[in-house]
């Protein structure tokens, strides 16, 4: 639960906090409007549809100032900051507004010193580097889920986060939501009993690009889309522009993400992770189809309880089997047995989770505290992690031990170098 302790000792010593505080008007005891200068300021790496959702998501809290955008695109990114600026004018009742900076490389955004804090939407392929580089910088940092492409890159993420001493917030926002809150509470307080089967059903790995070549279209720049990866031809479907309604399809292909294993398995895994308490480790081992004794994709975890990768009649769900009863939660729907428990009130004296409303807010408050918000470095990198070992499962198609504390498979080094990839020379990281 939110540690209402830590807010009153922030409020009472702010002068212990480091430099890089904020300490607004309203924490400090006032109330109500809060002034541009009084905001968290913040730059936006990546402006397509993500990007823009999660704009309109920060606009709505009233406490953050977008003050900068980045693209490699300047068809996204002109768009991007034409819409901000223009929420901007109205809000001021202004005719025009141009407060919203625009760059194209995110080394330079990171550079700006007006900056407290940067949200970044772009795909899996680049996380790692920009959230290193955003940490080194000062910057507190939201990135978009699944929080990394490989194992070493998300360990690397939070090694440099706490160095550097940031607040950071993985985009896995159904944990502030009310439905998987109650499903996860459930869980824990053994309100279906013990829990014998976990099943899960997010979609399918991803695959190796098979796209054909086309011409980049004007104010692209497709190497540094490209960014830390060896060459590949250039797709439209990889990157819609404003206009296109759909999402951007790198996420199937293995050079740039995990396919809906690793993009809704971030979400769906991860209220798995969240019911077992287990942010800080994971699975020990996993076991891919064999056509005989396991017939889906299968985790064990060391308490026993296995957790199945399968299609149970419902999208994009998780459901828990207990001994005495059943969970099945899903965007905006929570079915129980028995059905009561679907509106059973979790006592004070029971097991409560971190409580969020709004992921977007709680992100900026932990700004402003100097604490961990709901979903930090470490546990994004945990979900990611189980993901992507699903992944490597399927890819090598034999069981696989993991050790959970060194991130490491047990005696198997080929499954070992699937862990991390190569980058190119000016994009490499400390692992």
């Amino acid at each position: 639960m939110k540690n209402n302790i830590s807010r009153r000792q922030f409020i009472n010593s702010a002068a212990a906090l480091s430099a890089s505080a904020i300490v607004p008007r309203y924490v400090l005891g006032g109330t109500g409007y809060t002034s541009p200068s009084e905001k968290i300021t913040l730059g936006f790496i990546g402006t397509g549809r993500q990007g823009r959702g999660l704009a309109r998501s920060f606009l709505e809290t009233g406490q953050a100032q977008i003050v900068a955008a980045c693209d490699v695109y300047e068809t996204n990114l002109n768009q991007f900051v034409e819409t901000v600026n223009a929420h901007y004018a109205e809000q001021s009742g202004k005719a025009s507004y141009d407060g919203c900076k625009s760059y194209r490389d995110f080394l330079e955004l990171l550079e700006d010193p007006e900056i407290d804090a940067v949200v970044i939407a772009t795909p899996d392929h680049w996380h790692a580097v920009q959230v290193v580089r955003a940490a080194r910088a000062g910057k507190d940092i939201y990135c978009e889920k699944p929080l990394s492409l490989t194992v070493e890159e998300g360990r690397a993420m939070v090694k440099a986060t706490r160095e550097h001493d940031r607040v950071f917030q993985t985009g896995s926002m159904q944990r502030s939501w009310q439905e998987f809150r109650q499903a996860v509470e459930l869980v824990r307080n053994g309100y279906i009993g013990e829990i014998e089967k976990v099943k899960v059903n997010v979609g399918s790995s991803a695959a190796p690009y098979s796209l054909p070549g086309e011409p980049v279209p004007g104010g692209l720049d497709w190497d540094l889309w490209l960014g830390p990866n060896f060459y590949y031809q250039y797709n439209h479907e990889l990157l819609p522009s404003p206009g296109d309604d759909f999402w951007g399809r790198w996420r199937y292909y293995q050079a740039f993400g995990g396919g809906d294993m690793t993009d809704w398995g971030a979400h769906m895994f991860d209220i798995v992770q969240w019911a077992f308490d287990m942010d800080d480790s994971g699975p020990v081992a996993v076991i891919p189809p064999d056509g005989d004794d396991y017939l889906c994709l299968t985790y064990r975890y060391g308490n026993g309880v296995e957790v199945t990768h399968e299609h149970f009649g419902k999208d994009h769900a998780v459901r828990f089997i207990g001994t005495e009863g059943q969970v099945d939660v899903q965007r905006g729907r929570l079915e129980t047995t028995p059905v009561s428990l679907k509106d059973q009130v979790i006592g004070r004296d029971e097991e409560r989770v971190y409580y969020s409303e709004n992921h977007y807010q709680d992100w900026l408050d932990a700004i402003r505290d100097r604490t961990q918000p709901i979903c930090d470095v470490e546990t994004g990198h945990r979900t990611a992690t189980v993901c992507t070992l699903g992944n490597i499962a399927y890819q090598l198609k034999r069981p696989l031990e993991w050790d959970p504390r060194r991130e490491l498979f047990t005696s198997d080094a080929a499954a070992n170098r699937l862990l991390g990839r190569e980058m190119r020379e000016q994009w490499r990281i400390d692992i």
